[in-house]
């Protein structure tokens, strides 16, 4: 293999072809964006649910092909670890009975997923990140198979050019080195689809930007990663470390990384693929046979392979998405914040909070992000993570120009945010049944301060009192935590 050449098999040439078809894409979305060929429905949603698979004693379990393959479904997919699936659910229009619909398709799927694993002696387990992981088993030989994930590893591992560093520092201290990006493998997450109309969607993406905060104070659900109390929602900066192509020196001098939360507020979705090509090398050079620009003039909708292939190695916690069903273009935000679990009830109480607020917040006369500077959402959503639920929030105060305020994540859910969320189910047209419940599942964890990351390091700590010590008290943990999960009830309300 030529020096110029890389170990996916991708040369100078290659790249040089990605991006100037990368700049193609552009020209023909902002083409299709000035003709109005955009779909206009407004109102469907989709999920995506990444889970873990653990043994009879919690500890991960290598098995998601011989699980997929006894399931024999398109339903559920393969993840980047050889321990994860996830489930794809089927889109919906927003209004209705819909959050019960959507729960009782998920506990069937899951209930379906824990019978077929049973048979490989593996369990699906809804956490952020399975506490009993130890990182000893994260290596690339644990990749699950397929092309695409030994080329990732391959060009982030090889655009580092060293070993790959988790430093995280919260209740407790973790420093550890890995040969691969299996480390991400750890985090499972659930993630909402949301389609909108190119005139919507700097609004709506916006709102999902102030939103996140609020997200992960009230469904925090990862405190541990490889044996250690860290942050109530950990992913984040175990995400972004095990997915971080820079060598540390680019790092020091402010390069961005890939996975991130941006760093201004938009006024067009043109703006996020804009950033993609400046910004992010790209990762998997792979083109296409269509040309965009020759489909778009022969009357063609261009299906944008190489610019969806791109989006998709850069990890905005809140995504743009161009996707074409049925010979129509249409855009998605996509909100990948949140972890999975504790319960299904849980998380679709969460959906029912994302849905509301975004809608909510996006209506507003005054918008809050007018009002509120980009540095202070992200500062909210670093707190959120290091916090969960007892996080302090930088937010407009009431009243019009009146500055910003420090309030407390769990007194603005319950004084503001379930209010917008309530309002923006209406405006969706759910039913009242519906969005009365899951809300209610929100304002319970506010109001007892618990969340699955609260009751995770509450039960760890009065097993470690008891004599236990740290690993068995995490095994007891996940067994435990596996046995509440099946009641269905939600983690607020789960005993200790």
């Amino acid at each position: 293999m030529g020096a110029d050449v890389d170990a996916g098999g991708f040369g100078p040439a290659d790249r040089q072809r990605f991006r100037d078809r990368l700049r193609d894409s552009q020209q023909a979305l902002e083409q299709l964006l000035a003709d109005g060929a955009f779909d206009r429905p407004r109102g469907l949603i989709g999920l995506e649910v990444e889970v873990s698979l653990a043994d009879a004693d919690g500890a991960p379990r290598m098995v998601n092909d011989e699980v997929l393959t006894g399931m024999a479904t398109s339903d559920f997919q393969s993840e980047l670890g050889k321990f994860t699936l996830e489930l794809n659910m089927a889109p919906r229009v927003l209004a209705g009975r819909v959050f019960d619909d959507l729960a009782e398709e998920m506990r069937i799927a899951f209930g379906y997923a824990d019978r077929v694993g049973a048979e490989f002696g593996a369990r699906p387990v809804l956490v952020g990140i399975l506490p009993t992981i130890t990182g000893d088993e994260l290596g690339r030989g644990n990749l699950s198979a397929g092309d695409r994930y030994t080329h990732l590893n391959d060009q982030i591992m090889g655009a580092r050019g060293e070993l790959l560093q988790i430093d995280i520092t919260g209740a407790e201290t973790l420093r550890r080195t890995f040969d691969s990006i299996a480390p991400e493998s750890a985090c499972t997450a659930v993630q909402f689809h949301l389609q909108v109309t190119p005139e919507r969607f700097a609004e709506v993406w916006n709102a999902a930007q102030v939103a996140s905060a609020a997200q992960i104070a009230v469904g925090a659900n990862s405190p541990f990663v490889f044996g250690r109390e860290l942050w109530h929602e950990s992913r984040a900066p175990l995400f972004l470390q095990a997915t971080d192509s820079r060598p540390p020196e680019l790092a020091a001098q402010g390069v961005r990384p890939r996975s991130w939360f941006g760093e201004r507020w938009i006024g067009s979705v043109t703006e996020l693929f804009e950033e993609n090509l400046r910004w992010f090398p790209a990762l998997l050079p792979v083109c296409e046979e269509e040309d965009p620009l020759a489909v778009l003039a022969a009357g063609g909708v261009p299906r944008l392979k190489e610019m969806v292939l791109h989006n998709g190695t850069v990890y905005r916690w809140n995504r743009p998405v161009y996707d074409v069903s049925d010979g129509v273009p249409h855009l998605r935000v996509e909100n990948r914040v949140l972890p999975t679990g504790p319960t299904v009830t849980d998380m679709i109480a969460n959906a029912a909070f994302y849905y509301g607020l975004v809608r909510g917040l996006a209506e507003q006369a005054e918008p809050v992000w007018n009002r509120l500077a980009f540095e202070d959402a992200a500062r909210n959503f670093e707190e959120a993570c290091r916090h969960g639920v007892d996080a302090s929030f930088r937010w407009p105060r009431r009243g019009r120009g009146q500055g910003s305020e420090e309030v407390g994540a769990a007194e603005l859910v319950l004084r503001d945010l379930l209010p917008l969320a309530a309002s923006g189910l209406d405006s969706w047209g759910v039913s009242a049944a519906d969005r009365d419940h899951y809300l209610a599942v929100i304002e319970g964890r506010c109001r007892r301060r618990i969340t699955g990351s609260g009751w995770q390091t509450r039960f760890y700590h009065r097993a470690r009192e008891a004599g236990a010590n740290r690993e068995a008290a995490l095994g007891h943990l996940v067994r435990r935590y596996c046995e509440l999960a099946r009641s269905d009830e939600p983690v607020h309300l789960w005993p200790l």
